[in-house]
């Protein structure tokens, strides 16, 4: 039976956390503020770009301030969108991925990162050939984990059974929002314990397949 797959992008099917970290960084220096461990950034990925500004804020002891946070964020995004280099395919992704088109199933992203930034790193991967329809964090919908978005790819992407695989917290509220299967990438970005988040796992991309079957 094919099946409508869609996909997080960050610490799913790519780790992109060195990239994220370099950009964050970089920000920070040109606000003169000191850098964040890597541990640190790294547990801060999920919620979209607006939340990790926050959280990098509060990082820095930094007060509220919404107008100077929108335009770090305006600032974030537009670097961002270059930030490539450090990011690599989990192991097996883009062999899982051919498989996974080759029995027929339809493929998309749900993904809370920036459009340009998306469609910089599929490109530069060479991925984007397997996902036709893509819903980005700066989309018309709420951001994950609002359902919205979810299920917009999936009607995009047309009709039949569907699947949600995902490596984050933010990933397992969607799904279950949207009361779509939910697959957990275990070695993505989440802190929770996988048992926690869903009983349907997989730390390697090569056994994806059977699980979809």
């Amino acid at each position: 039976m094919t099946r409508t797959l869609v996909f997080d992008l960050d610490g799913t099917l790519i780790d992109s956390a060195p990239d994220i970290h370099a950009a964050a960084n970089r920000l920070l220096a040109e606000e003169g503020l000191p850098p964040q461990p890597f541990a640190a950034l790294r547990s801060m990925i999920g919620h979209g770009v607006p939340h990790l500004i926050d959280l990098l804020m509060k990082a820095a002891g930094q007060p509220l301030d919404p107008a100077r946070d929108a335009s770090l964020t305006a600032r974030y995004v537009a670097g961002y969108e270059e930030a490539v280099d450090l990011t690599r395919p989990y192991p097996y992704v883009p062999e899982t991925l051919d498989r996974l088109a080759s029995a027929g199933h339809r493929m998309g992203l749900c993904t809370n990162k920036p459009l340009a930034a998306v469609q910089a790193v599929l490109a530069h991967l060479d991925l984007a050939r397997y996902f036709p329809v893509i819903l980005a964090g700066d989309s018309e919908y709420p951001r994950k984990p609002d359902p919205a978005p979810l299920h917009a790819a999936i009607a995009a992407l047309g009709a039949g059974p569907a699947l949600y695989i995902g490596d984050h917290e933010v990933d397992a509220a969607t799904a279950r929002a949207a009361g779509v299967p939910f697959l957990l990438f275990t070695e993505g970005y989440r802190a929770t314990p996988a048992i926690a988040l869903t009983s349907r796992a997989f730390a390697d991309w090569r056994s994806l397949p059977a699980l979809v079957a």
